[in-house]
């Protein structure tokens, strides 16, 4: 398709062959003249914005572009993934503008945990990645909980700034924007977008009501969740939608875990004890004995062990972790799945897709 054809809303090169691109039109609306893409067409008339995936490289050249721009960053993290949705350099990049982290689907864990405590354990996390945040604010986006906190918090911190907000795909940023113009705005029509040099994609601007705006930046797509390596019916599954009913299995050592057919985990050491485990309450979790779990692994892929929902899954792209649970209780993170609470004493080995994170962290219990 020839670079000339650009969406007259935003200035996108058009094309119909991805819909979660930047430009996505469908193929018969491709010949017409002055041509919306469809993220602009849903912003138009729905004030709906949808999230469009950017690379790290696209996403922090555009980053680079707000870095001498006066303003503050609203970013919005998973708390249910907090180091999976978190963004690498991001401190670097937007210098000594304030931070407020937002940190989205609070409703997912279970109604028990001190959500003091998470957002204790939430600046812990952040500083030893580098980040001091000027605030964090739990929300839930779909659930409409905390965010006229988030709005106070916004407001407070500003000082008659702009507001970026950032995040990576899957965290729910556009389900929060939606929900911030409907609270703060509540009339049609007050969407525009603005055209920032040297970005791949213009910025969409909320009018803030005193020359100010609010700006929603693109998602970032981070390659090292297990997200990306299923397929939109098989996210379904893995992403939960409510709160997470923890599943507790008392294993003995040479006891294997298998969440779904994605993710294999041996209990090697420690005696008997619980794996707790925080993901999808539609994930299907199989024990077995360790002995047998290669065969059952190879056997039963797409059909006890699901998802993935077919036999089409790449055995030779998998990576061993072998964890040590050293001092006190620690979760077992699979990034973009869920994780795993174990108590000190275990040592378990994990094999998951190559380039899917997994590691350990303090517990968020």
């Amino acid at each position: 398709m020839s670079n000339e054809m650009r969406c007259i809303g935003c200035g996108a090169v058009l094309q119909s062959d991805d819909a979660t691109k930047a430009g996505y039109v469908p193929q018969s609306s491709l010949n017409k003249e002055d041509v919306i893409c469809k993220r602009c067409f849903r912003l138009k008339h729905y004030n709906e914005i949808q999230d469009v995936n950017m690379t790290s490289d696209d996403f922090l050249t555009m980053l680079n572009t707000l870095g001498d721009r006066d303003g503050i960053i609203v970013n919005v993290i998973d708390v249910f993934d907090f180091q999976g949705s978190w963004i690498n350099g991001l401190k670097r990049i937007v210098g000594n503008k304030k931070v407020i982290l937002a940190a989205n689907k609070i409703d997912l864990l279970p109604k028990l945990i001190n959500k003091n405590r998470v957002e204790l354990w939430i600046k812990h996390l952040a500083k030893e990645l580098g980040m001091k945040p000027d605030d964090v604010v739990l929300i839930s986006a779909v659930k409409n909980q905390g965010i006229d906190d988030l709005l106070e918090t916004i407001e407070r911190e500003r000082e008659g700034k702009d507001v970026y907000i950032v995040g990576t795909t899957n965290v729910g940023k556009s389900t929060l924007i939606n929900k911030l113009i409907e609270r703060s705005i509540g009339e049609k029509d007050v969407i525009t977008t603005s055209h920032f040099p040297g970005t791949t994609l213009d910025l969409i601007d909320i009018p803030l009501g005193d020359g100010t705006f609010m700006f929603d930046t693109p998602g970032i797509i981070q390659a090292h969740q297990m997200t990306h390596f299923v397929t939109d019916e098989e996210l379904k599954v893995i992403m939960p939608k409510e709160e997470i009913k923890p599943r507790n299995y008392q294993l003995n050592e040479g006891q294997t875990l298998f969440l779904g057919g994605l993710v294999r985990i041996d209990y090697v050491s420690g005696g008997r004890r619980s794996l707790n485990c925080f993901v999808s309450n539609r994930l299907n979790i199989h024990r077995t004995k360790s002995a047998n779990a290669e065969d059952l692994w190879h056997r039963q892929i797409g059909e006890l062990l699901t998802p993935p929902g077919s036999k089409a899954f790449n055995f030779d792209a998998l990576r061993q972790h072998t964890l040590s649970v050293k001092d006190k209780k620690q979760d077992i993170i699979i990034s973009g799945l869920g994780f795993i609470t174990v108590d000190a004493g275990a040592v378990v080995e994990v094999y998951a897709p190559a380039q899917v994170d997994v590691y350990l962290r303090p517990s968020i219990l």
